[in-house]
């Protein structure tokens, strides 16, 4: 099924992993790259502006480029990447048979509830899917990849920077 059938977020959420059999295991495994330590002057937010699902297939798609971008510009020392959303919610598909003849075998709507077929994140306007810290120099090169990155989502979104303040000595 495509993703678009999936985009936006109606009903209640189907979470709960516990009553779920076959739940499928979300395709992105790191939320957090390049250097966490490091102490960054700005941080880069990539802020959708609807309140969709995003599919874990478009969020390990958006991860990877944008990683790689950031590797390949500034290097793995330079930035740190975060994914702050999990997709937790199961989506689930009632297949149908779609060839000649399969009318005398499907059910149509009867027990039409569906197994699970992937998992997404409810995103809501306003909160940031994705933060980059980087030092004063790399702000441009961060603001291109998530640029990039965007494309790989179902919304439109902005990119905000903002200064980030240096944690005084404590003394």
């Amino acid at each position: 099924m495509k993703g678009s059938n999936y985009r936006m977020p109606v009903g209640m959420p189907y979470v709960r992993r516990e009553y779920i059999h076959g739940a499928p295991q979300p395709k992105i495994t790191k939320f957090t790259m390049g250097n966490p330590k490091g102490e960054f002057t700005h941080k880069v937010s990539l802020i959708p502006l609807r309140r969709v699902q995003v599919r874990h297939n478009a969020l390990e798609a958006l991860r990877v480029s944008v990683n790689k971008r950031l590797a390949d510009k500034l290097g793995d020392a330079n930035y740190c990447l975060r994914i702050k959303v999990y997709p937790h919610v199961v989506l689930r598909e009632n297949k149908m048979m779609a060839f000649a003849g399969a009318d005398r075998l499907q059910e149509g709507m009867r027990r039409a509830f569906g197994k699970p077929v992937g998992l997404a994140a409810r995103v809501e306007p306003g909160k940031p899917i994705v933060e980059v810290e980087v030092y004063s120099g790399g702000v441009e090169a961060a603001r291109e990849a998530l640029k990039v990155g965007a494309s790989k989502l179902p919304t439109p979104c902005t990119i905000e920077v903002t200064a980030l303040q240096k944690a005084e000595a404590k003394g």
